[in-house]
């Protein structure tokens, strides 16, 4: 195990969605750089174990909690759960999240419902939840999405929507949090090679013609920002979002 990054060593985590892709890689980070950590999955339970033995492979104490982040009830449990078998919560990740895809007049009711829960009122939740437990260098880190910034191609309004409320929900709790001295602050990945969005996958070609580096990101480029953030180096950023999308946006 490598040296603990500044401000991580002792620390607990939390991570939504933790089981795969950008989840994971973000627990892995963590643990990695010195911090117990927490994952919640929603139907992955052997990744989530598997992500849990990696943690634990790193010297930390990992725990995996089933919670849909789309339950009010699951996901505040799943914060208390983290505190009460880690001993305290330092930082949140909210991560989880769907994916809802198509044209605006074929967005059901139900797919509309169900992607506010787990985008907006999770994370809101999750939040309000983790926060009562966090004293001064806590950090709350919400995963949005390139599409908050730029929607180059139609078929992605809800989700683009849904992420977008993240960054005004984060200016919120960087007035609210601030005198705690807690920060919030938002990480935007642009497209990133995971098995939901793989670099060798149908439409990837053309997915690139959007980035100015012209290549996916590693799920590690994203934790790496996420651990910067959350430890020593993220203590003076906040109600902001960072852009980690190879320039798609630019």
């Amino acid at each position: 195990m490598g040296a603990a990054v500044a401000g991580l060593a002792g620390r607990v985590a939390l991570v939504t969605g933790g089981s795969r892709g950008i989840g994971a890689a973000v627990a892995l980070r963590l643990a990695r750089d010195g911090a117990d950590v927490a994952i919640t999955y929603l139907d992955a339970g052997e990744k989530a174990k598997g992500v849990v033995a990696e943690i634990a492979g790193a010297g930390r104490r990992g725990l995996a909690v089933a919670a849909d982040s789309g339950d009010a009830t699951a996901i505040v449990a799943a914060v208390e759960r983290t505190v009460t078998e880690l001993g305290r919560l330092d930082i949140l990740v909210n991560n989880a999240g769907v994916f809802p895809y198509g044209p605006i007049d074929e967005v059901t009711v139900e797919e509309l419902d169900r992607t506010l829960a787990v985008h907006v009122r999770g994370v809101y939740l999750a939040t309000q939840a983790a926060v009562r437990h966090m004293g001064r260098g806590g950090r709350v880190i919400s995963i949005g999405s390139c599409f908050a910034e730029r929607v180059p191609y139609p078929g992605v309004s809800l989700y683009a929507m849904t992420k977008s409320a993240l960054v005004g929900m984060t200016r919120g709790l960087a007035r609210d949090l601030g005198p705690r001295g807690i920060t919030a602050t938002v990480v935007h990945p642009g497209s990133t090679d995971t098995d939901m969005n793989p670099a060798d996958g149908a439409g990837a070609n053309h997915e690139r013609t959007f980035i100015a580096l012209g290549a996916y990101a590693s799920t590690a480029d994203i934790a790496a920002t996420v651990s910067h953030l959350a430890g020593e180096g993220g203590r003076y950023v906040t109600g902001t979002a960072i852009s980690v999308d190879g320039g798609f946006a630019a």
